[in-house]
């Protein structure tokens, strides 16, 4: 299935997919920009993990939202931060943001937007890391894709397996 065909799939359905975080009436969610364009970025805030979470914290509260949410295909200065993301020698390191995040209370339960089998887990505990992450595998429409679940509390990877069934709406990990 190629990507059009996906994102009509995907569209026809999303009534379908479960929340993966609670939300209540009214929820509003907050666009947060990571980009070079952000400039409360400073470096003391992208070095230090805890000035980080301060700033997310105060951008929600000030803005009467639960949630904030980070976009798809940002070029993130925050990856500056971690070797994680530098690159071999004579390549080009990661900036770009391959997914779409969340930010929410500590603690928040996180839902399976549709069924889906545990590919993969694990503690990965470099700074600037995913921390504690959860890989699911879905299989819709003829394709199989796969989504990630990271910085999560490391008692979410307990008495999981690769391969175990998950369900839509299932409880699969807290922030």
């Amino acid at each position: 299935m190629n990507k059009q065909k996906f994102e009509e799939w995907s569209k026809a359905r999303a009534a379908s997919f479960h929340p993966v975080v609670p939300l209540a009436p009214g929820d509003r969610l907050l666009p947060m920009d990571f980009t070079a364009a952000n400039t409360d970025l400073t470096v003391d805030v992208l070095l230090d993990t805890s000035s980080f979470s301060r700033y997310v914290e105060e951008k929600l509260k000030a803005s009467g939202c639960r949630y904030g949410v980070g976009g798809y295909n940002e070029h993130r200065t925050i990856y500056r931060r971690s070797e994680v993301f530098d690159a071999e020698a004579g390549h080009e390191p990661r900036r770009l943001h391959l997914g779409i995040d969340v930010w929410g209370p500590a603690g928040t339960p996180i839902y399976a937007p549709m069924d889906a089998t545990v590919h993969s887990m694990a503690f990965n505990s470099a700074f600037g890391d995913y921390g504690a992450t959860l890989i699911l595998r879905h299989e819709a429409g003829g394709m199989v894709f796969h989504t990630l679940y990271g910085h999560l509390d490391l008692a979410s990877l307990q008495n999981k397996s690769e391969g175990d069934p998950i369900t839509a709406g299932d409880l699969i990990a807290r922030f």
